[in-house]
């Protein structure tokens, strides 16, 4: 029985990670084992049988979120007991926060077991929040080294240019330690957003502040524009371009994960960021190895057929050594796209999700 339960899959699934010699990102396929992080590559379309790395949890901390890499605000940092760094990156912040939380279980669990005290015995200081300099704050999110990285965010088919998102000031308060919990960092940026030193931008936070109770007025999410309030003088204005590009990625996010994707020329598969959007519909896949943050390719969901694909033997137009749960999709210009699902759970959802918007 001992066996078995050291043996558990806790969790599984694909990270991007950072490369300890050649400081380059890959896919990899990880499994959370209750004292151990497995990792494996995926050759062709297919996971390989033998690990490509471990990582021992046992005195392992964890840092989520972790912020010093500008155009991944999604990694988290695992350091060993013997001080190796491993800087690991989901499809988003949910994910993020689950294989955190599942992660930081384990190790609690084995400092137990040890009869060391957990990481999350700390409660927090709900008063502490009373006591902080809103100023303070302020300066810390405008220091150009490690303040809040400013971008732009796509809404509603205008591209708003030097803001940020609410998921990520509740992340940054959370790293600079501000705060302790995202519960704590949404009070904190809704006093923020109280006093005048920020402010809403686009739809969607000014209904939020329209409509939320005073302690819910800041939104803790990805699509929940806001900059700064004299943005005018210290930081860029806040200006709105409107684009073809713009208007495809303007819709709602109604999914987003790593699939796998077989090219159109070379016919090899590689892992790819998959994001659903809605009204307008479509489907925009990016290369999670690159820094860069727009879409390799996409395409719009009107008129398309989705078809779930059997794992029986190899499908016409599929090559390569497949690990299966294929799906594919037909665009109304007749492009195939074939893609492979984790799991055929994740297959039958990802189907289930863009059959609603076609």
């Amino acid at each position: 029985m001992a066996t078995d339960k050291k043996n558990a899959i806790l969790r599984e699934g694909f990270l991007v990670k950072r490369g300890h010699v050649v400081h380059n990102w890959k896919a990899r396929w990880f499994v959370l084992m209750p004292d151990k992080l497995l990792y494996y590559k995926y050759e062709g379309g297919k996971r390989d049988s033998c690990q490509r790395g471990k990582i021992l949890l046992k005195d392992c901390v964890l840092t989520c979120p972790f912020l010093e890499y500008e155009n991944r605000p999604l990694v988290f940092k695992l350091q060993t007991a013997h001080k190796v760094d491993h800087y690991l990156e989901a499809c988003s912040r949910e994910e993020r926060d689950a294989w955190a939380a599942d992660v930081t279980a384990a190790v609690d669990k084995l400092r137990t077991a040890d009869g060391g005290k957990t990481t999350n015995q700390q409660e927090p200081d709900k008063s502490q929040l009373h006591n902080i300099d809103l100023s303070k704050v302020l300066d810390s999110m405008y220091d150009v080294h490690s303040g809040i990285k400013m971008s732009n965010h796509v809404e509603q088919g205008s591209t708003y240019s030097n803001c940020f998102s609410g998921s990520a000031v509740v992340d940054w308060l959370v790293f600079m330690q501000l705060v302790l919990t995202r519960v704590e960092a949404v009070t904190l940026a809704s006093a923020l957003l109280e006093e005048g030193f920020l402010r809403t931008v686009g739809m969607r936070s000014v209904e939020a502040l329209r409509t939320a109770g005073l302690s819910e007025q800041f939104m803790d999410d990805s699509t929940a524009l806001y900059s700064f309030s004299d943005s005018l003088k210290k930081r860029g204005s806040v200006k709105a371009e409107t684009s073809l590009s713009a208007v495809e990625l303007s819709g709602a996010v109604v999914k987003r994960g790593y699939l796998l994707k077989q090219g159109h020329r070379r016919k090899n598969w590689k892992v790819r960021l998959f994001v659903l959007r809605s009204e307008p519909a479509f489907l925009h896949y990016y290369d999670p190895t690159k820094d860069d943050l727009s879409p390799v390719g996409g395409f719009s969901l009107r008129g398309c057929l989705v078809s779930s694909l059997n794992d029986n033997g190899v499908p016409s137009g599929v090559k390569g050594n497949i690990q299966g749960n294929l799906f594919k999709i037909i665009t109304q210009s007749d492009t195939h796209y074939f893609i492979q699902a984790p799991t055929h759970q994740e297959k039958m959802d990802w189907i289930d999700a863009i059959r609603e918007q076609t």
